[in-house]
């Protein structure tokens, strides 16, 4: 029997309520510990917690899920404190003192719900994902993942693969005998219909990847063209030091902003000219540089004429005149000042970026790109040399691509991956 565990499932510090998570074959015994009395299995009960010498710790909310019926597939209690943090202290201390239990470990229960087969792989990271969501379009692209889409379409896959091994390793079987028919095509069929799935999704990996970590928009212009004052009135706040003399800012300032969904980091560089200055000259270049990296830039000048820059200046690239509230020759562009065009050119951002992501699939992880990019080559392989290969080899490849797949969910030389999946977990998960 795994040992029980517990921990603080909630945030750390003064809060409404805070949740203490149980799970294991002595979540009961832990509760009766403390004075408390279990609940039948999905069902809550008010409870007085106690400690050891008798002491009230809390009047808890105390909730019950039956093994093979909860998140981790084991026995679990919850218990829902006041959330003061001295109570939440004691209330561990008194759990760790029955010795029944020990403190989990981070991602320990998500650790066990995956190896209970609550989860698979690919959920668990999008569990990991809904956690670190910051945008309305991150949010639900994990709630994709974590509903368990990847594993339907992993399912897919495999179920074709597997008919397809059947079929060859049919005519292994009656290799001396007449087989009842030519099973070449249907066999061609099924790995031409896996080959463009997975080609599709491997497609959507980009965009999957560029929804998750964001995107980058650097800001470049000339020094005093308007860069850090449209940087702080798109934060909202004074982020960036604005100044009428040139060159004030020497590295690159970053603001990360929500823009219809979509997470965007708008980076403030340092002002492009010709300087003597050597610290300016060094923030000069590390615009340029972390320019070029850029997803995309913004361009903004303040003279009538646009200056010609450093840099070039690509087909996607936004190109505006700032400070036009100082104008009255109705040219049109953006003013930190009063707000005018701010919109507008967010709005620009969102419509050239949003076709990075708009056929986003579902996988993002490195690790499952290299999976996918295995099975494919193999699946090509295969196809490329149906009619050459023996069935015997044709048969192996077929099941080392199902294998690859199978990966991307788990179930296959899992443990090599599953200090690097829970690494970034937190305690009460």
């Amino acid at each position: 029997m795994e040992e029980t565990i517990f921990a603080l499932a909630t945030a750390q510090g003064k809060a409404g309520v805070a949740v203490v998570r149980l799970s294991g074959g002595q979540s009961v015994a832990v509760l009766n510990a403390l004075g408390g009395t279990a609940p039948g299995p999905r069902s809550s009960r008010l409870c007085v917690l106690r400690d050891e010498s008798g002491d009230v710790l809390d009047h808890a909310l105390v909730l019950r899920f039956a093994e093979g019926a909860s998140f981790t597939g084991e026995d679990v209690v919850e218990l829902h404190l006041h959330g003061s943090v001295a109570i939440v202290r004691a209330v561990l201390a008194a759990i760790q003192a029955t010795g029944l239990a020990r403190l989990a470990e981070p991602g320990e229960f998500t650790r066990r719900a995956l190896m209970n087969g609550r989860l698979d792989l690919a959920q668990v990271q999008g569990l990991a994902d809904a956690i670190d969501a910051e945008t309305d379009s991150q949010r639900r692209h994990a709630m994709r993942v974590m509903g368990g889409e990847v594993g339907e379409m992993i399912a897919g896959w495999r179920t074709k693969l597997v008919r397809a091994i059947a079929l060859v390793e049919a005519t292994i079987d009656f290799a001396d005998e007449d087989v009842p028919e030519d099973v070449d095509p249907e066999v061609l069929d099924l790995i031409d219909d896996v080959r463009q799935s997975v080609a599709e999704e491997l497609a959507g990996v980009k965009g999957a990847t560029r929804l998750k970590t964001g995107f980058e928009v650097a800001i470049v212009g000339a020094p005093n063209a308007g860069k850090s004052s449209l940087l702080n009135a798109l934060a909202r706040s004074d982020v960036a030091i604005v100044s009428e003399i040139a060159g004030t800012t020497r590295d690159v300032i970053e603001v990360r902003i929500d823009i219809n969904g979509l997470p965007v980091t708008f980076l403030d560089t340092a002002g492009l000219r010709d300087t003597t200055d050597a610290i300016e000259r060094l923030g000069v270049e590390r615009a340029k540089t972390r320019a070029d990296r850029a997803d995309l830039r913004v361009f903004l000048y303040d003279a009538v004429d646009q200056p010609s820059w450093p840099v070039e200046v690509r087909d996607q690239d936004i190109v505006m005149r700032t400070k036009v509230d100082l104008c009255d020759d109705g040219t049109a562009g953006i003013s930190s000042v009063t707000g005018f065009g701010l919109k507008s050119l967010t709005d620009s951002v969102f419509r050239t970026l949003e076709g990075e992501v708009a056929d986003a699939g579902l996988i993002s992880q490195a690790r499952d790109r290299e999976a996918l990019e295995s099975a494919s080559a193999a699946l090509d392989e295969v196809a490329r040399r149906y009619d050459a290969l023996p069935p015997e080899i044709a048969s192996e490849m077929l099941r080392k691509a199902a294998d690859t797949l199978q990966t991307i969910i788990g179930g296959v030389d899992i443990e090599a991956i599953l200090d690097e999946v829970f690494s970034s977990f937190c305690l009460g998960k």
